[in-house]
């Protein structure tokens, strides 16, 4: 998969052991609109999270857009945009480099939905479905930069989206 942006914060050493992990973005567009997760502090988040173990990323694709979202994704319109790698000391084990690679995919969803599924943390934030222009992501990522590396994440992807479509 093509990388479209390296983010390393180059806060840690070449000796320290590194967790690697794989996650999915969806990219589903609606008159102008990307699907989102939005919190009730004003932050948005596009849809998707880690593979499990021995799940591909449009397995995990498809189960993590319905668990946020309650969309249903089709599974053949699924196409590989890039990914955004980060690359920073993990805040959990801060003796380990955390190295997340972000896969992007454009997605086409059914019009019907499910109920969703989300993490406790997730319900505790507020989050919920939220169809949101890119102006209105990137206005509303920006208080959340400089300390949700997410928001930084997605704002620069957003960004990037008009170059992705030429």
């Amino acid at each position: 998969m093509r990388t479209l942006l390296m983010l390393d914060e180059h806060n840690y050493t070449e000796q320290m052991p590194v967790f690697e992990k794989y996650s999915t973005r969806a990219v589903i567009i609606r008159d102008g609109k990307l699907a989102t997760q939005r919190s009730l502090q004003g932050d948005y988040k596009l849809l998707g999270g880690g593979a499990e173990p021995g799940e591909s990323l449009p397995e995990a694709l498809i189960r993590e857009v319905r668990e946020e979202s309650g969309l249903i994704v089709i599974p053949e319109s699924i196409r590989e945009i890039g990914q955004i790698i980060e690359r920073r000391r993990d805040i959990f084990e801060p003796d380990e480099v955390y190295v997340c690679h972000s896969c992007f995919f454009f997605c086409d969803v059914l019009e019907e939905m499910t109920e969703t599924q989300m993490t406790e943390s997730e319900r505790q934030k507020g989050y919920h479905l939220e169809w949101a222009t890119p102006e209105e992501i990137i206005a509303g990522n920006e208080p959340f930069c400089k300390t949700q590396p997410w928001s930084y994440r997605d704002s620069e992807f957003v960004r990037m989206l008009p170059q992705l479509f030429t």
